[in-house]
């Protein structure tokens, strides 16, 4: 059997699209496969149990998903936005590293009308490291995740670039 050898995907081989009611199950999928690679804090029922409302969020109008795609078509990562807040991003494990989160952030800060908010969980240190720097900052702590989980929450935000505040 050949071995499948996955290179980096350079920027220019990859876009954004907005997000299909057919592509809701393959965006679960990937996320529990990146959950189960960076999420070390979780146990696995607590993976089991969050599939269900991940997929009612996946299902959901209030939050606009776009899809990151490599040009040959392949799923590599998904963004979450709201109200100028990334409420998800997730990418392929077998594509970290390789550029799709910081596309997916300039997605989102597009989209945006200014700066732009994003909530981490506290044990999630390489997605902390990855904000951070993007240039995001923590303004505030929560000891909970937006269900109400004990799960430590940081509130990060990054001024837009350009504004005073950016600066």
């Amino acid at each position: 059997m050949p071995q499948i050898v996955d290179y980096p995907i350079d920027a220019m081989d990859m876009h954004v699209r907005p997000a299909r009611a057919g592509d809701r199950e393959r965006l679960l999928e990937l996320w529990e496969r990146s959950v189960r690679a960076t999420h070390d804090f979780l146990e696995d029922g607590d993976v089991v149990a969050l599939r269900p409302l991940v997929a009612e969020e996946l299902a959901s109008d209030e939050i606009d998903w776009w899809v990151l795609v490599s040009a040959m078509g392949g799923l590599i990562g998904f963004l979450g936005f709201a109200s100028d807040t990334i409420e998800a991003l997730f990418i392929d494990p077998n594509h970290h590293r390789q550029g799709g989160g910081k596309f997916l952030v300039a997605h989102a800060q597009s989209l945006g009308a200014g700066a732009l908010a994003v909530d981490v969980n506290e044990q999630n240190e390489a997605a902390l490291r990855f904000y951070e720097a993007l240039g995001f900052s923590i303004v505030g702590r929560s000891p909970t995740d937006a269900g109400g989980r004990p799960l430590s929450t940081l509130h990060m935000k990054r001024e837009a670039p350009g504004t005073p505040e950016a600066l």
